[in-house]
Order: structure tokens, then sequence, then C-alpha cells
């Protein structure tokens, strides 16, 4: 989602901003709409689930997706801007940024778990969830020393400590488990398992660590968004069919852990 909205947004101002309701999973923050106009998206990142736009006020544009949330864009063209009498708005497009590049980026949410803050200066660091978030998978800082290391003595299961944010950073509950198919593990097992008594990564802490890069880069390759199409992924929303791993007669179980659907292969994931 940052990648396909970077184009749009980095280097453009904020020209309006349009609020088609007082709120989300919580109210905007104070004359949001009057706080972004005419500011200048100088960056867009992401830290774990969270998209990071930074601006020239100093401020920071915090945005979460929550469950349904997304985002689109409408009517760029090199000359002339889209005009808000010309958009086809569905009845879950809550805000709409206006940009100085021609773009119209719109936020859809129809279950409106999706959050929007404004960060003070130098905030980031103090915020109540990024100061406490563990490594991103994707960087150079995550591997099976890092992994082994969050995981040492933890009594939960693999599948919970994979979702705790202080382990890893915004793996979500479909690729955890996906992961952890790749990985042969089963998500019932300790986490404790991926440490020696030491500290020191197993075998299973790289094998691990591997496969959570292996299947994000996949999907990010695909575009992928938490679509639930059976067809893109090895175990999960598959309950009941073949194993995909070759040479594996496994059938994909459910199970459900801490609230949250786990599927995996009992006969491979060991």
């Amino acid at each position: 989602m940052r990648r396909q909205l970077a184009p749009s947004m980095v280097r453009a101002q904020i020209d309006a901003v349009d609020l088609r309701r007082p709120d989300l999973r919580r109210p905007f923050p104070r004359h949001f709409a009057r706080r972004l106009e005419r500011q200048t998206v100088i960056a867009l990142d992401r830290r774990a689930k969270y998209l990071v736009g930074s601006l020239t006020s100093g401020e920071t544009l915090l945005i979460h997706l929550g469950m349904s949330g997304s985002f689109r864009i409408v009517g760029e063209r090199p000359r002339g801007r889209t005009t808000r009498r010309a958009m086809r708005l569905d009845p879950h497009d809550h805000v709409i940024f206006h940009m100085s590049s021609g773009a119209a980026v719109v936020f859809n949410d129809p279950r409106r778990f999706g959050i929007m803050e404004l960060v003070p200066a130098g905030g980031l660091t103090r915020h109540p969830v990024l100061s406490r978030l563990g490594p991103e998978p994707l960087s150079d800082d995550f591997d099976g020393t890092a992994l082994a290391h969050a995981c040492h003595g933890k009594k939960t299961s693999l599948k919970a400590a994979l979702l705790d944010q202080r382990v890893v950073a915004g793996l979500g509950n479909i690729y955890a488990s996906e992961a952890l198919h790749v990985a042969g593990l089963s998500p019932r097992r300790p986490a404790s398992i991926l440490a020696t008594q030491s500290g020191a990564p197993r075998p299973a802490a790289h094998r691990l660590a591997s496969a959570i890069k292996r299947v994000l880069r996949d999907a990010i390759k695909r575009q992928a968004t938490p679509v639930y199409r059976a067809s893109r992924f090895r175990v999960y929303d598959r309950e009941g069919q073949r194993c995909s791993r070759s040479g594996c007669q496994g059938t994909i179980r459910r199970h459900v852990q801490s609230g949250r659907s786990t599927f995996y292969c009992p006969d491979c994931q060991r």
C-alpha cells in the first residue's frame, strides 16, 4: 500500500481534506483537516502496520488500516485535477486527500476500525504503540538470532509469539500461518523451542526467520492484500484440503489460538 501511494503523495501538497464522518475507530484529531491542508508530504514510510507520513509542518500523519481499510487513487492526471463533483464515492469512503499531484487519495473502511492520528514533531519515539515495536521482519535487524532472543523462555505458542508485535513488527495472522508452514513448524509448539537454554538460536529459529522474509516478499511481489482467497495461500483458509508441500499427503487443519484461526498441516509441521 505504501508503494502504491508514494508516487501520488510524496513531494505533493495536500490541497484539501474531505472528512465524510467525524470518526473512524476513534474521533479524528482536533482540527485534523485544517492541520493537513497546505502541508507537503516529505516522505511516506511504514512501521509495522502503520503508514507514516512526514509533513513539512513537522507533524507526522499516522494511519492504520484496521481490519477493512484500504486506499484507492482516483483520477490522477498529468494536467488538471480531479474535481470533487466528478468523483463517484462509495458510502464507506470516509476520508479524501486532494493532492497537488492531481490525485484524490480515498480512504475506504466499511468496518471503521482504521485510525488516523497527527503526531507532534519528535513524538514518534514516545508513541504508545510505535515505541514498543520489535524489529521489522524485512530488515537486517531481524534474523534467527533476534527471533531466538525474543522467544527465549517464552511459554506461549509459536503462533502467538509471531503475532506479538514486540517480537516482530507487522506480521499478521495470515502470514504467520504461512511462514510456519514454510518452516515446517507446528504453530502449537512453545516459542521457547527456537532458543537453547543460553538463548542461542536453534536451526528452527533461522529457518523460521527466513520463512517469514520469504512469504512477505512473495506477497509484496503479488501486490497481495488481506483478501481471503485460498488460492493465494499455502495453508490459510484451506481447511480440509491437501497440503501443498511436495510429497506431503497431509490435510490442512484449522485450530483456534487466542481467538484467531490458525491453519496448518499436522503431517509436515512438527
